[in-house]
């Protein structure tokens, strides 16, 4: 697993950077997979910083869907917005709800859907989201500021609860003594803040031998708990597949090995390829491997080069899978 991080960190004279510098990860890899191309229409589904959208939108005259659930993204858009009038449709919402997001568009077909998995920068550097411990700040991690916080499951939930939560979404070890000492902390006082809830992880656990802090897979795990993320990733990759056009291409950035799977199976099960099931394989939503209904682009995942991970040590866990419909089939999904 993986450091919790989605886009990468903001980096200057790229294309599609939006004005904040803001650039994702694997944009080149992402273009060259997606093959934008005019007339057609796309959707960005994790829109974040607007770096994939607007390099979409420059490599074609095309129409561009954007969705996203935080609604600062949503706001962050209206520049974009503003310099291609009529070519993106800024949406807010999840993109595990593409389907009916798009029905309400009027959009029957996409040509293409990129997603970005995890964890914007702009939430991860913002200390007042509570996405990280770098920086003290409330404990919340949610992505759309409703619903149920990180305080809320970590004052609330039982201490095994905790520890399935920690072990199962963030592959902790140390879950069970992690959850006990938060258990401990809790009743003394509530934890409110993702500074002393990373103390308390940090002196009951070792040192980690790769340097990861030892916040890091807890924080994960309770992110991903607050938002449903795999849960969304499953929903979302079976909407975005029913969606392609004969011909149309789903592309997925993933940053950690639990989405990656999801991503994995999926794309192997609608492909034609089998594969196993586990308790977040979408697989099961759609039954049986679908009889050749798509390709995979992708046999092996493509990972970033030695330029964009010096450049930006957040790229250095990402994952580009992509699949693509078959221009002769119009059943499949």
């Amino acid at each position: 697993m993986t450091a919790p991080t989605g886009t990468n960190r903001p980096q200057q004279g790229a294309p599609g950077a939006e004005a904040s510098g803001h650039v994702p990860v694997m944009l080149a890899e992402v273009l060259e997979s997606l093959a934008p191309r005019d007339g057609a229409t796309y959707c960005d589904g994790t829109f974040g910083g607007g770096g994939y959208a607007g390099a979409i939108l420059a490599a074609a005259r095309c129409t561009l869907y954007a969705i996203d659930r935080d609604p600062d993204a949503i706001a962050r858009g209206a520049s974009l917005a503003a310099r291609h009038p009529d070519r993106i449709h800024l949406l807010e919402g999840r993109f595990g709800d593409l389907l009916s997001l798009m029905q309400q568009a009027g959009v029957a077909q996409l040509d293409g859907v990129v997603l970005d998995l995890g964890v914007s920068s702009f939430q991860l550097d913002e200390a007042d989201r509570g996405f990280s411990f770098r920086t003290d700040g409330p404990l919340d991690m949610r992505m759309e500021k409703v619903g149920k916080s990180a305080a809320d499951l970590v004052n609330t939930l039982a201490d095994s609860e905790l520890a399935d939560m920690l072990f199962s979404l963030g592959e902790e070890r140390h879950s069970r003594r992690i959850a006990r000492a938060i258990v401990a902390a809790r009743s003394e006082a509530p934890i409110t803040t993702t500074g002393r809830l990373a103390e308390i992880i940090r002196a009951v656990t070792p040192y980690d031998p790769s340097g990861m802090d030892r916040a890091t897979r807890s924080f994960q795990a309770l992110r991903i708990a607050v938002n449903d993320e795999l849960g969304e990733v499953e929903r979302g990759l079976d909407a975005a597949a029913r969606l392609l056009a004969p011909g149309g291409r789903l592309v997925v950035v993933a940053f950690h090995s639990l989405e990656d799977r999801i991503v994995k199976r999926f794309m192997a099960s609608r492909a034609g390829r089998g594969g196993g099931t586990s308790r977040h394989d979408p697989g099961a939503l759609a039954g049986r491997p679908a009889p050749a209904g798509y390709r995979l682009l992708t046999p092996r995942a493509l990972r970033p080069g030695a330029a964009e991970t010096d450049a930006n040590p957040r790229a250095r866990s990402a994952r580009l899978r992509a699949l693509e419909r078959l221009p002769l089939d119009r059943d499949a999904a």
